[in-house]
């Protein structure tokens, strides 16, 4: 009998592009704490480097205290093209309590309950930890969805009901249907995943024909309740905080935010050493010259 450990250790063992595992590779030489290298997000799903790869980096030692986790941008050359990566570093002992929901923050477990590829690993030990926490992942995201979504329905009725609730709780900006984006690349992961997340987390439910009716107790449908009502009050002061936090600490902002300039409007502006050293005060003057340039082609910023 399949188990929500056996689909969370295949899902993390799917095979990546070499610049992937390049990229990753050069990360975890980075620093001696590292532990393990994730890589998430639309371009797992694609297979392309286009945009920016998405990376997590889980290092050793106790859970942080304040803000978490820290953002770098960099670019790598890789057989004559420009491979650029976002990365996000956190020590895994954070990453395994947030995913397991022992924090007010909901970014973790719902980003990981998305499919995620574990491309660096130090030894087995570490993979299994990492691979637990990812588990944990799915239980808190399935917990939330049993809670949030409708007393019946099917599995992609209640994936949809619970991005939405998360998307309203988080700072972002998501095109209406997002979540459709997200859970029509693999459908069939998703209505495999939930009743086994439900399994693993002690949810009893009943499936009528693909149709899902978790059995909550009423006492436990309101504590979960009173549990996201939580994590909707705190959602968006946090991801305020982490902004601010980034703005000062981000690592290669002034590079990855003139990239962004350039791949949204067109207009290259160079890097100088000055807007690298201070992106927050050249932003102003970054968005003045993409304004004029624009305004002398005839053309307006979407």
């Amino acid at each position: 009998m399949i188990t929500l450990g056996d689909v969370v250790r295949r899902q993390l063992h799917v095979p990546t592009i070499a610049a992937v595992r390049d990229v990753a590779s050069v990360l975890a030489a980075g620093s001696a704490d590292t532990l393990a290298v994730l890589f998430y997000g639309s371009n797992l799903r694609t297979g392309l480097i286009e945009g920016v790869l998405d990376f997590y980096v889980l290092t050793a030692g106790p859970p942080e205290r304040g803000m978490w986790p820290t953002v770098s941008y960099r670019e790598f050359a890789h057989h004559g093209e420009t491979v650029r990566a976002k990365i996000a570093t956190m020590r895994l002992a954070t990453f395994a309590k947030a995913a397991a929901a022992r924090t007010l923050d909901t970014t973790i477990w719902t980003r990981f309950v998305q499919p995620s590829a574990l491309v660096w690993v130090r030894e087995p030990a570490i993979a299994s930890q990492v691979a637990a926490a990812i588990g944990d992942a799915a239980r808190s995201a399935a917990r939330f969805a049993a809670a949030l979504g409708p007393a019946s329905g099917t599995a992609d009725t209640y994936w949809r009901a619970l991005f939405r609730q998360t998307y309203a709780a988080e700072l972002r900006v998501e095109r209406k249907g997002r979540e459709g984006q997200i859970l029509g690349f693999d459908p069939a992961r998703y209505d495999e995943l939930l009743p086994l997340a439900w399994t693993a987390d002690g949810i009893a439910f009943r499936d009528e024909a693909g149709v899902l009716r978790p059995d909550l107790p009423p006492a436990r449908r309101a504590a979960l309740q009173q549990a996201w009502a939580r994590r909707r009050r705190a959602g968006k002061p946090i991801n305020i905080a982490r902004l601010v936090r980034a703005a000062f600490t981000f690592e290669g902002a002034a590079r990855y935010g003139l990239w962004k300039v350039e791949r949204h409007t067109g207009v290259a502006v160079p890097l100088t050493p000055w807007r690298e050293k201070h992106p927050i005060l050249a932003a102003p003057g970054v968005f003045w010259r993409v304004w004029r340039a624009r305004s002398h082609t005839g053309t307006t910023t979407p």
